[in-house]
């Protein structure tokens, strides 16, 4: 059984760990190692170098799945930043790789003309995936970061709010296909493979819900503080 939100900095992280452990992930992207043994989230979080605040809005943000803004738009932004960077790491080179070999293997030789198909949506999924990021690595961040140091630019994150993709919906698809379509078989390498990929969406529905109900209206805040 989850705990849901309202963990506090003198909660301890092995707790928050082995109550909702999906919470691995985001620290990992925080940049927080194993190995706290029974030190509390805000020593961890203070020996690591990452804004306790700013870990427990997303941590409490996520385990409640309350879809509203965040109010605190006094977080970290450098901490943010980070948490998002090493999130697109994590999908781009680690899980989306690891999806598309673990699906290769799955379906090799196999039914060759649905498993092109399966291939070719997965292939077209990935892509999207990256240009999205590719495109908050290389202009939003990069603004972001501009601003800090109070550089004018012709841009503002309600540029990026208001193109902000679905990403997850050609994976939906995909999922789709295999569980409608591909021809029937006991293989636990296929049902493995689908489970990742559910996993996978829900991890990006995440992810995108930090951007949108966090990241944005913290940047938000930023631009109206540098204006004034």
């Amino acid at each position: 059984m989850y705990q849901l939100g309202g963990y506090k900095e003198t909660d301890r992280m092995c707790d928050l760990i082995c109550d909702n452990y999906p919470m691995l992930l985001v620290m990992s992207r925080f940049g927080i190692a194993l190995g706290f043994g029974d030190q509390t989230i805000g020593e961890v979080c203070k020996n690591s170098h990452v804004d306790i605040k700013t870990f427990l809005a997303v941590v409490n943000f996520l385990i409640d799945e309350d879809e509203k803004e965040v109010s605190d738009t006094s977080l970290s932004v450098t901490s943010l930043i980070a948490y998002l960077k090493n999130s697109h790491v994590y999908f781009l080179n680690f899980k989306l790789p690891a999806i598309r070999e673990k699906l290769l293997q799955a379906i090799d030789g196999e039914h060759h003309d649905v498993a092109e198909v399966v291939i070719r949506y997965f292939d077209e999924y990935a892509g999207e995936v990256r240009r999205h990021m590719n495109y908050e690595d290389e202009i939003v961040f990069p603004y972001v970061a501009k601003l800090l140091n109070d550089e004018k630019q012709a841009y503002s994150i309600d540029t990026f709010s208001k193109q902000h993709d679905d990403v997850e919906s050609r994976l939906s698809e995909l999922k789709n296909i295999i569980i409608k379509y591909y021809p029937g078989t006991s293989s636990h390498e296929l049902n493995n493979v689908l489970f990742d990929i559910f996993s996978c969406a829900s991890d990006l529905a995440y992810h995108n819900a930090v951007e949108d109900s966090i990241f944005v209206p913290v940047i938000k805040a930023l631009e109206q503080q540098k204006a004034s």
